[in-house]
């Protein structure tokens, strides 16, 4: 849904997953990337166009921080793979950031189960 630095040169991603009624969730934030994840993304990346479900919506720079990051909303359409503990705050999202795997342009948002729904794998 949103990266910090540009959708061309992103540092890290913020991740969301769709739940049951269509509302794209907040669910964590990469660890910075690294210049081959940069490189990967950018390509795949592309600016959001229009309504975003998450216009208007600010971040945190992390747990218990009031500074707030400066974000660039994406097309949320990209699925990526990443690696996750099992550790989630009250709201379902993933407590510690999280490290990306790989992009899956083979997937589309639908094929990804609802926020809230068990993952496993």
């Amino acid at each position: 849904g949103a990266v910090t630095g540009t959708p061309a040169a992103p540092r890290t991603l913020l991740l969301g997953r769709y739940d049951g009624t269509g509302r794209l969730r907040y669910t964590g934030r990469t660890v910075p990337l690294a210049r081959t994840a940069t490189a990967a993304l950018a390509g795949a990346l592309a600016p959001a166009v229009g309504e975003h479900p998450w216009t208007g919506r600010t971040f945190t720079a992390g747990w218990g921080s009031r500074d707030l990051l400066e974000v660039a909303l994406v097309d949320p359409q990209l699925v990526v793979e990443v690696d996750v503990d099992v550790a989630r705050d009250a709201a379902g999202r993933w407590r510690h950031p999280v490290r990306l795997h790989r992009p899956r342009p083979d997937l589309t948002a639908s094929d990804v189960p609802p926020f809230g729904a068990r993952m496993t794998g």
